[in-house]
Parts: C-alpha cells; structure tokens; sequence
C-alpha cells in the first residue's frame, strides 16, 4: 500500500489533519456550524465549487449541496488575483469572512519539487496533488496524497473531451470558453474515493463527492479547484 510519505518530498514532519474536519485550524468549528458534530467536524460529503472571473481578480465560494441537489449554505470564499507570479489561493469563511480554513499553494514556493499543497490555518500539511504530465497528454490524471492514507489516482473520465479540451487549448479561441462539461473519478486500489463533476454554464461550476470517510473535505475542495484553474499548467 502506497500512502503520502511514500511520494512526497522530504521537509520536515508533516501533521496529519483529522477526517472530516474543515476547522480551519480551530478545532471546534467547520466550514457551516449548522452541519458540524459535536467533535467540531464537517459533516457534509457533498460541495458545489463555483469560479467567477472579476476585472482584478477570479472568485472561488464553496457551498454545500442539498439532498435534492440545491445548494445550500456558502461555506468559504477565495480570490485569486490576476497575473500574480504566486499560486496561492487562501479560503476564508462564508461569504466575506475574514477566518482562514485553508490555503492551497504552489509546491516550489515552500520546498522543492512540482505540485500543490494544502495547508491548515495553524499552518499544518493537510495533503497535496500533482498532475502527471505523461499520462494527461492522452487522458487528463492526478494524484492526490493525504497523510497516511492510500494515494488516490484521478482520470478524467472521458478520453474524448480529454483530447478535445487540449486541441483547444492550442486554437485561437482565448476568448471562447471550453463549455463541454468534463469529469474525473478518483480511485485507490480500484475503489472509487472522490468524483468531481464539471457541470453545463458560462460560469465553471462543480459537484464535489467524496466517497471515502476518511478524505479531508479541505482537500478534495482544493482539488475540484486545482481542476479548473491549475491543469496543464
């Protein structure tokens, strides 16, 4: 079994973030107080991860999603700002809050080697991913690691609007989005784990689904980002 330590870079302890918690470093609240147990973790398996393009800056919120599919309550909130040499996108609370839950972060910017990190508020490695350049020039694919867990393999799912996003990508077309929804299943030792649905619209929209009880909401949200903004980078 392949777990975190066995694919990361060496660079000092890594602290392992619990199940289910989207405390932010707190460890009593989540993302939404209403859906938190008394142990203080995230409830909810299921997110919508919204991406708005402002003039100065993109807008990421996260919400979660309903039984009957709507979309309830905004959890967090992040901006990126445009032209920035630094890949770091930081999640605060709700709407407009000011409280950190999460920062996902270029790899290089820290410690050597390729890829994002996800860190806590207290400044704790939550996970990380990297996209594997040889595999996605025929079927998009990354790897997700969580601290002493299984790693996750994700594929996009179909070859076709895999092959059609990257002959795209080379048209003159920078003002025309790619609109065909695409979507990636990740698995560990062939058991699917998390799956992240692009859905239909002008604005980037996905549905989040974490399969497994033990992957940390904060990084699979982060990888639903990752998707939309970092791939084939």
């Amino acid at each position: 079994m392949t777990t975190y330590g066995d694919c990361r870079r060496a660079g000092g302890p890594v602290m392992m973030a619990p199940p289910d918690a989207l405390s932010g470093g707190t460890g009593n609240v989540g993302f939404g107080s209403e859906t938190v147990d008394s142990a203080g973790h995230w409830t909810g398996r299921r997110f919508t991860v919204r991406q708005e393009n402002r003039l100065k800056a993109g807008r990421y919120t996260v919400s979660e999603l309903m039984p009957d599919g709507s979309q309830g309550k905004v959890l967090a909130h992040a901006e990126m700002k445009r032209f920035s040499l630094e890949e770091r996108i930081t999640f605060r609370s709700g709407v407009s809050g000011s409280r950190v839950l999460f920062t996902i972060e270029e790899r290089g910017l820290r410690n050597a080697g390729d890829g994002y990190d996800v860190w806590d508020a207290d400044g704790s490695l939550v996970g990380g991913f990297e996209e594997q350049a040889v595999a996605s020039l025929v079927r998009s694919t990354w790897v997700l690691d969580q601290h002493a867990s299984p790693v996750a393999v994700g594929r996009e799912r179909n070859r076709f609007v895999s092959v059609l996003r990257r002959v795209w990508d080379f048209l003159p077309l920078d003002l025309v989005p790619f609109l065909w929804p695409y979507h990636f299943d990740f698995e560990t030792e062939g058991k699917e784990v998390l799956k992240v649905d692009r859905k239909w619209g002008l604005r980037d929209r996905y549905v989040v689904d974490i399969l497994a009880p033990g992957l940390d909401p904060r990084l699979a949200v982060a990888q639903a980002v990752a998707l939309d903004t970092f791939q084939d980078r």
